[in-house]
């Protein structure tokens, strides 16, 4: 497979091998943010030695983390803010607006709706539903609540792809069906449950409980409680 990279300021052809790998990926968006945060202070230049002090990364794996995709530095010089962040977005699609449909309006829900970092991205809630119809044409953020009924039709007419989960556990994989079935691609799920999904769906799962559980294995434990 062929993909066009930026090297040495012009698009080249470059043949993959492999494909990159998903700690790469995962790894960009952790990049991007540090980066836009050094645009805001006004930083023009950053050396992948400060980008891994500061992200506690080794800066051998910033540079061929980046490489993957092309020659963004300049020997001596370092990375230019600015185009490094242009590059990224890039990479990730976030150079267009990605629509995005939620389905689950409570807490959770609805905190992620109005969360200020969708209103500055290229992917933003374009779309929140509910099974319950005492939610139904609730105001969150400028958007109506919708009824599932309106689910399929609606992904369809405004060409959403991805979709958020933030339903109870006992819903997430019926919902998780309606999503795929509309023609969503990828999932983030915030349901304490794995969804299970055809091989081409993408899916994350962000279950803020077994987070919060594995944190508490690095807790010291009371005197009392050792041996």
């Amino acid at each position: 497979m062929y993909d066009p990279i930026m090297k040495g300021g012009k698009t080249v052809q470059k043949e993959r091998e492999q494909p990159i790998s998903d700690t790469v990926i995962k790894r960009l968006p952790i990049y991007l943010r540090y980066l836009t945060y050094l645009e805001r202070m006004g930083v023009r230049t950053v050396s992948s030695y400060q980008m891994g002090k500061e992200l506690g990364q080794n800066p051998a794996q910033i540079r061929k983390d980046l490489a993957y995709f092309g020659e963004f530095g300049r020997k001596g010089i370092g990375y230019e803010v600015g185009y490094l962040i242009k590059k990224i977005r890039q990479i990730l699609h976030l150079d267009q607006l990605i629509p995005v449909a939620l389905v689950g309006a409570g807490h959770l829900g609805t905190a992620l709706a109005r969360y200020n970092a969708f209103q500055q991205d290229n992917m933003r809630i374009v779309a929140i539903f509910d099974h319950s119809p005492l939610k139904a044409g609730r105001d969150v953020d400028g958007l109506k609540v919708q009824p599932m009924k309106e689910l399929k039709s609606t992904i369809q007419e405004k060409d959403i792809r991805v979709g958020i989960i933030t339903v109870p556990d006992y819903a997430a994989q019926e919902v998780a069906d309606q999503l795929i079935e509309a023609g969503v691609e990828a999932i983030m799920n915030f349901a304490p449950i794995i969804i299970h999904t055809p091989p081409n769906i993408r899916v994350h799962h962000a279950d803020l409980t077994t987070e919060l559980h594995s944190l508490a294995y690095y807790l010291r434990q009371p005197e009392y409680m050792v041996n």
